[in-house]
């Protein structure tokens, strides 16, 4: 969606509007792929798109927050930081995502300020809660599941997440899980990524009842 990284010096003006202009045509392109997708599959849940900002300058992120992009996505949490602060995308008031990995000692730049997507073990959930607990805010999170079974791929193995999400509804309350995440396979053919997807759903039906402050109604894929 977002153009590429920019260079280690400063784009020119000329550049950095084709950088706009090109952001705003991606975003229109990719809304126009999404509703003919809706458009066959019929009836069914809300789609939300999200840029994802990973790398990119600030002046990137302004242009989909202009283009009508609501959602924006960071890997890193420094990075998220220093964006979520930067003075002009503040203004743009977007409603931020992080989606990468997240180490337990950078829990406080993350906690009160995004929707959390990669939640895969206990101790994590430990350190958000109690940087939640200490900003006295309730966090959302998503619990990141590795349904592959691939050993270098984040993520909770399906037959450990009631253990994940019975950690989060013990909380007291200032975590919300609120669905999984899920990275397929790599593979030139989309199509077998379909299967994950699907069985991402079934377990979240499975998997969502019963606890305080879980409800598996988002899948992040």
């Amino acid at each position: 969606l977002l153009s590429r990284p920019a260079a280690a010096s400063s784009p020119a003006p000329g550049c950095i509007l084709r950088r706009v202009l090109a952001i705003a045509d991606n975003l229109a392109r990719v809304r126009d792929q999404i509703a003919a997708a809706i458009d066959r599959r019929g009836p069914g849940p809300a789609v939300t798109l999200i840029g994802v900002g990973k790398k990119q300058p600030v002046a990137a992120l302004e242009a989909a927050r202009r283009a009508g992009l609501r959602d924006l996505g960071e890997n890193y949490a420094q990075e998220f930081a220093s964006k979520h602060a930067d003075p002009t995308l503040v203004a743009l008031a977007p409603r931020w995502h992080f989606i990468g990995a997240l180490q337990t000692n950078k829990a406080r730049l993350v906690v009160g300020r995004a929707l959390i997507h990669t939640v895969d073990r206990p101790a994590l959930v430990a350190a958000l809660a109690a940087r939640a607990r200490a900003l006295a805010c309730t966090q959302e999170i998503l619990s990141e599941v590795n349904l592959a079974g691939e050993a270098q791929k984040a993520g909770v193995a399906p037959e450990a997440l009631p253990a994940l999400l019975d950690a989060v509804a013990h909380e007291a309350g200032v975590l919300r899980c609120v669905g999984l995440t899920l990275i397929p396979p790599a593979d030139a053919d989309p199509e077998r990524a379909r299967p994950h997807f699907a069985a991402l759903r079934e377990l979240a039906a499975r998997a969502g009842g019963g606890r305080p402050h879980v409800e598996l109604r988002e899948l992040s894929m």
